[in-house]
């Protein structure tokens, strides 16, 4: 199966957590966090539309002002989203600079902040030197932030000392090709097949869809695909081990296909872990096993463990499994 979407950690386990995806039959991509992330080339920062920020931390939120530098020429706007507090945050770096040459520059920036139940947007153009334009105020329908045609992000508010978002994306469904059906009806490989899944997400049914010379709607293409389920990623960083964070973690991303997931202290150092409100590597191990995650991939370790990162690995990894074992036995 070709995926719609591929996904990496930029940086290793004790350097800032961030995780980049890129859909590959669009030109553009996704940031979960925005700490350092010098590993990513211009060309792949230029395909960001969306922006997903847990908190402002400075290790989460630094490499800001390395995308904003690089997109200032861009008309395509990019989408940031974060917790309470986020647009305060993305005004103090724009007021950071002197913006009284940059009428002719076109971004746009839309920093929607989720607060308690409720989501407010507002627009920041340099058009207009960053002036504040408020767009939305209004309730989240669920925690869903963004829905569009190939995924949609969902997010819960998790306490760190201060409000955290974990967050999870999710494609609707995935758009398989028969290559066997397209044999039988003697249709060529090509973009078009990429045109065709658009137009079935968008559920343009009757769309024409032109193939070596002749034209389809595609309604008569549907042969070609076989529709499955589609890839759910979690991403969760920076929460205190509480039970109402953990139960919040697991609720947002039961059944991920891939869970990154902060393994901040070993369980030796829960007391630590406690005092600054991190996740330990074996909560994090019985969080994957609890929301029956198919893979586990370990982020923001503390660089106290430089010299031993293979202890922290095996205990998330030795806890997730035989958590997993012990809840598949049970029934549960």
């Amino acid at each position: 199966m070709r995926p719609t979407f591929l996904h990496f950690p930029v940086n290793g386990i004790f350097d800032d957590p961030i995780v980049y995806v890129q859909f590959i039959d669009e030109k553009r991509a996704l940031l979960f966090d925005a700490g350092d992330f010098g590993g990513l080339n211009h060309r792949k920062i230029n395909r960001l539309t969306h922006l997903f920020v847990t908190h402002t931390h400075i290790d989460h939120f630094i490499g800001f002002d390395r995308i904003l530098r690089l997109l200032l020429g861009r008309e395509k706007p990019l989408k940031v989203y974060g917790p309470e507090g986020i647009t305060d945050a993305v005004l103090g770096k724009l007021r950071g600079y002197t913006w009284n040459l940059i009428e002719g520059y076109p971004l746009t920036l839309e920093v929607a902040e989720v607060a308690g139940d409720s989501i407010a947007v507002t627009e920041l153009s340099a058009r207009r030197s960053f002036r504040e334009t408020p767009l939305y105020e209004g309730p989240l329908t669920g925690d869903v932030i963004v829905e569009e045609n190939s995924f949609r992000v969902r997010c819960r508010i998790l306490d760190h000392g201060v409000p955290v978002l974990g967050f999870v994306l999710e494609e609707p469904y995935h758009i398989n090709i028969d290559k066997e059906a397209l044999r039988r009806l003697e249709l060529p490989v090509g973009p078009w097949l990429s045109h065709l899944k658009t137009l079935i997400r968008q559920g343009e049914y009757e769309a024409v869809v032109e193939v070596s010379g002749g034209s389809y709607r595609v309604s008569e293409l549907l042969e070609v695909v076989r529709i499955t389920r589609g890839q759910k990623l979690g991403y969760v960083m920076d929460a205190a081990p509480t039970e109402e964070n953990i139960q919040r973690i697991v609720d947002l991303c039961r059944n991920s296909d891939v869970l990154y997931i902060e393994s901040y202290f070993v369980e030796e150092d829960r007391q630590r872990a406690l005092e600054r409100r991190h996740l330990t590597a074996s909560v994090a191990g019985e969080i994957g096993a609890m929301a029956c995650v198919r893979e586990i991939r370990p982020l923001h370790v503390s660089p106290k463990y430089r010299d031993c990162p293979e202890r922290v690995l095996k205990e998330v990894m030795d806890t997730f499994r035989t958590a997993t074992a012990r809840i598949t036995s049970s029934g549960h």
